[in-house]
C-alpha cells in the first residue's frame, strides 16, 4: 500500500474539510502527508481552519479509515487519483472546485482531446430520444469522449448510443462504485468499463444522497469541453449542470424545443437567456469549439501511444486552438508549469508534431 495515498484520502475523509479547503492545507503545508504531521498550533494559523478541524486531523481514525478505503480499492479494482497526480483529469484539475480525489474504473483515457457531457431529462421524449442519438452519432467522425451521468433518460442513452457505435463512454455518478443508481443501469456501467469508465468522487460504498447529485453535475461539466442539453423542464439537474459549465467557462449548447412542451422550456430559455448556442448539428460545435472536420485525421496521428501524458495534454490543447496559442495560456490550459512545459514543447517539436510561432506561440503541425 502507497504511505503517501494513504495520507491523500485521508484529507478527503476528514470531517469539516471540503475540496478547497484540503487543497489550502496541502498548500500551506506541502503534501497531504505533512498535514497530518504538523502540530495543533500550526493547523489552527492556517485561515479556515480552527481546533475542531485540527483536533479531527490529529485523530488517528481518518487514516485507518483510509487505509480501509485503500484496501477496498485495491480488490475491486478501482484507481484512486490524487489532484496532484499527472493521470488526473486536467480539465477537472482547472476547476477550483475541483474533487481533491476521485475514484476510477474502466479503461478510458481521462484526458482525451475531445470530451463533450450530454444530459437532459430523465423523462426523454421520442424527439429527444432522436436527436441524442444523432449528436452522438455526429461526434462518432471526432472519435469524442462521451460523458453523462448514467441517469434515467438523455443520460443513459448517451452511454448507450455511445457503446452502440464503439466511442468510449465516461458516467459520472453521485455514489460509491459500489453503489451505482440507478441499479436498472449496472449492466450498462459493466458495459462501460471496457469502453469507458465510471468516476466518483466519493469512496465504493458511500449511498447516492440528493445532495451528491448536483456535486455530481459538477463534475460532469468539468471534465468536458462542452455540454449540450438536449431536454429539460424549467427546473432540474441538467440546467444546474449548465449552470456549472456556464461558471466553469465551459461552451453550453441547447438544443431547441417545440414552444409550450414541457421538457423544452429548459432548454428554450437557456437560448433566450443567452446562457447556451443553439445546437441544430455537429457544425455548430465544431464552429465554436474550433474543431475542424477536416483535420480529424491529423489529431489521430497526433495522439501517438508513444506519447507522455504532459505531451498529451499540449496536443489536446493544440487540437482546440488550430491558430496557435501563447505558452502562458498553453501551460493553463494543460495545467503544466511553465518550467516544464518548455522541455515538452521542444520535444514535441523535433518529433515533429508542433511549430514554434513568434512571440513564444505554438501550433499544431500538418
Amino acid at each position: 500500500m502507497d504511505a503517501s495515498k494513504i495520507y491523500q484520502v485521508a484529507i478527503s475523509l476528514v470531517p469539516g474539510i471540503g475540496n478547497l479547503l484540503a487543497r489550502q492545507l496541502i498548500s500551506y503545508c506541502g503534501s497531504a502527508k505533512e498535514v497530518f504531521s504538523a502540530s495543533k498550533n500550526k493547523l489552527t494559523q492556517i485561515p479556515g481552519i480552527g481546533h475542531k478541524i485540527a483536533n479531527s486531523i490529529h485523530n488517528q481514525s481518518v487514516l485507518w479509515k483510509a487505509e480501509k478505503v485503500i484496501s477496498k480499492c485495491e480488490k475491486d479494482n478501482i484507481c484512486i487519483l490524487h489532484y496532484t497526480d499527472e493521470e488526473y483529469p486536467w480539465r477537472l484539475k482547472q476547476l477550483y472546485d475541483a474533487p481533491v480525489i476521485i475514484y476510477f474504473k474502466g479503461n478510458a483515457d481521462l484526458n482525451p482531446s475531445k470530451a463533450i457531457s450530454i444530459v437532459g431529462t430523465r423523462r426523454i421524449t421520442s424527439y429527444g430520444h432522436r436527436i441524442t442519438e444523432q449528436i452522438v452519432s455526429e461526434l462518432q467522425k471526432h472519435k469524442a469522449t462521451i460523458i453523462s451521468g448514467l441517469a434515467y433518460g438523455v443520460d443513459h442513452l448517451a452511454h448507450s448510443q455511445a457503446l452502440r457505435i464503439g466511442l468510449p463512454t465516461i458516467g459520472v455518478i453521485a455514489g460509491g462504485m459500489n453503489n451505482i443508481y440507478p441499479a436498472l443501469h449496472i449492466k450498462t456501467a459493466n458495459r462501460m468499463l471496457h469502453q469507458g469508465g465510471i468516476i466518483s468522487e466519493n469512496e465504493p460504498d458511500i449511498v447516492p444522497e440528493a445532495h451528491f447529485f448536483p456535486e455530481r453535475n459538477r463534475i460532469i461539466a468539468g471534465l468536458s469541453d462542452a455540454v449540450i442539453i438536449v431536454e429539460a423542464a424549467k427546473k432540474g439537474g441538467a440546467l444546474i449542470t449548465a449552470e456549472f459549465a456556464n461558471n466553469y467557462n465551459r461552451e453550453v449548447f441547447a438544443v431547441p424545443g417545440q414552444i409550450g412542451q414541457y421538457y423544452s422550456t429548459g432548454c428554450n430559455n437557456l437560448i433566450k437567456s443567452h446562457k447556451a448556442s443553439i445546437y441544430t448539428s455537429i457544425s455548430d460545435i465544431e464552429y465554436i469549439l474550433n474543431w475542424d472536420p477536416v483535420k480529424t485525421k491529423t489529431e489521430d496521428k497526433n495522439i501517438s501511444a508513444d506519447l507522455s501524458i504532459p505531451e498529451k495534454k499540449i496536443i489536446g490543447v493544440l487540437q482546440q486552438n488550430f491558430d496557435g496559442i501563447l505558452i502562458d495560456d498553453l501551460s493553463w490550459k494543460s495545467q503544466i508549469p511553465l518550467n516544464r512545459i518548455a522541455s515538452h514543447l521542444l520535444n514535441l517539436e523535433f518529433r515533429g508534431y508542433v511549430k514554434a510561432l513568434p512571440g513564444k506561440k505554438f501550433i499544431l503541425k500538418n
